[in-house]
């Protein structure tokens, strides 16, 4: 098994556009390297797809990941992450990678890939999976599976709140659908609706909850001052 192979250049760079980055030939490699990206050792592997991807949208890669570069607000957001060959059997937990586009888990024993892992990875667009591994959420979620050089490649995460054949609405009445990962989706009440299943109309009423409370903890803060006070003194 060739995974050294160049995956094609048309993917690659279809890859870039809907991540929104600039294109770009270089990149820079660095030392200071968030959690997700010590999960196993070493770095992202020379001439790989995700070392292809970070180089085009000029990126850098940092331990396990690639990040993106021209994020000022956000100047850990990883858009890549290279798990291959880590000897991992389970994946339970990317905190921290929600906001990657790529992924590659190859050369894994992967017995078990929890469908929850990948709940919030909405800008999730391509991942390599061992070819006996299934695609989170289950073919449906992805525009295009397919095996390819050994491996499973889940392409096109598909968003849940609008599929053909399938209701346009999951959510309940008063309430918005979004995507949320593979095969996932959340719901938010519309503009003007709160509480419960977005049944009450209008603004929440922030005052009349959060008023009595802040002022029953303003008193049950000084009767504490007080009772302690006199504690102090009687010793």
């Amino acid at each position: 098994m060739n995974m050294n192979a160049p995956y094609s250049w048309t993917e690659i760079v279809a890859l870039v556009l809907i991540s929104n980055l600039c294109l770009s030939t270089s990149y820079q490699r660095t030392e200071t390297r968030p959690q997700v990206c010590m999960l196993c050792s070493g770095s992202v592997r020379n001439h790989t797809t995700v070392d292809r991807f970070c180089s085009w949208s000029a990126g850098r890669i940092q331990g396990r990941c690639c990040l993106r570069n021209d994020s000022i607000s956000d100047p850990e957001r990883i858009i890549g992450l290279d798990l291959s060959n880590c000897s991992l059997t389970h994946v339970e937990n990317l905190e921290g990678a929600s906001t990657v586009v790529m992924i590659d888990l190859s050369l894994n024993p992967i017995v078990n890939i929890s469908d929850t892992v990948f709940q919030g990875f909405g800008d999730l667009n391509f991942m390599i999976l061992p070819p006996h591994a299934v695609c989170p959420g289950g073919n449906t979620s992805w525009e295009k599976v397919e095996l390819k050089e050994g491996n499973l490649l889940c392409e096109g995460q598909k968003n849940m709140c609008n599929q053909t054949g399938q209701p346009s609405v999951y959510c309940p009445e008063n309430s918005l659908c979004a995507p949320y990962g593979p095969g996932c989706y959340e719901c938010g009440c519309a503009e003007d609706y709160y509480g419960y299943k977005c049944l009450r109309q209008g603004n929440f009423p922030a005052l009349v909850v959060f008023g009595p409370l802040a002022a029953a903890t303003v008193v049950i803060s000084f009767l504490l001052w007080v009772t302690q006070r006199r504690k102090a003194k009687s010793l």
